[in-house]
């Protein structure tokens, strides 16, 4: 389905939310690392779930600014599921204040491309999903889980304390495994309801 001018309007400005709020990641995150050179910045930036998933939004809403064409009932239920899970983790677990550039990075990547995806899903998502894509919602999660574990254990440092086993031992990173998977979860069984109902 060939989507509306203002779809594709609506998912550039995505792209460039998506874009602007990465790349004043970087320059605040440069400016904080005492000359760290930009590749050894950005390197340390993709070990976490929100720069990566942002990315992906990024890219997808790209495309489909320049093809006009939406992406998938799958694809695009899982991109709102992830990014506003993103920022319901960020505001429950990980909010900090923040001064500078890293406000507006925040804003962006944690609030305003969650709110800007689920709306613009909400007028011209792709519906059609039953309740195994909320089961199949979960693979991404669960990938960038044994990413950053693998990454972490080469490297010592973590993304997040919930997935440290230094911080909450081993039985602690399975039970908040299982408590994030059951919060993308119920984020994708929630998605399927709103699906079905418009």
């Amino acid at each position: 389905m060939t989507l509306s001018p203002a779809a594709r309007r609506f998912a550039a400005l995505i792209a460039l939310v998506a874009a602007a709020a990465l790349a004043t990641q970087v320059v605040a995150s440069a400016g904080a690392s005492g000359g760290m050179p930009l590749w050894r910045v950005v390197w340390r930036l993709m070990r976490y779930f929100t720069i990566l998933t942002n990315i992906l939004v990024c890219v997808t809403f790209l495309r489909v600014a320049v093809t006009g064409r939406g992406p998938g009932a799958a694809w695009g239920g899982g991109m709102v599921v992830w990014i506003v899970v993103v920022g319901v983790v960020n505001y429950t677990l990980l909010l900090r204040s923040y001064t500078g550039l890293q406000v507006w990075s925040d804003i962006g990547l944690h609030a305003a491309v969650p709110l800007a995806v689920l709306g613009w899903w909400l007028i011209w998502g792709a519906r059609g999903q039953t309740w195994r894509a909320a089961l199949l919602w979960l693979i991404w999660p669960l990938v960038y889980v044994v990413y950053a574990l693998l990454r972490g254990g080469v490297t010592g440092r973590y993304p997040y304390y919930f997935i440290d086993p230094g911080a909450v031992g081993w039985d602690g990173l399975m039970l908040w495994i299982l408590a994030l998977a059951g919060v993308f979860l119920l984020a994708g069984l929630a998605l399927v309801a709103l699906a079905r109902r418009f």
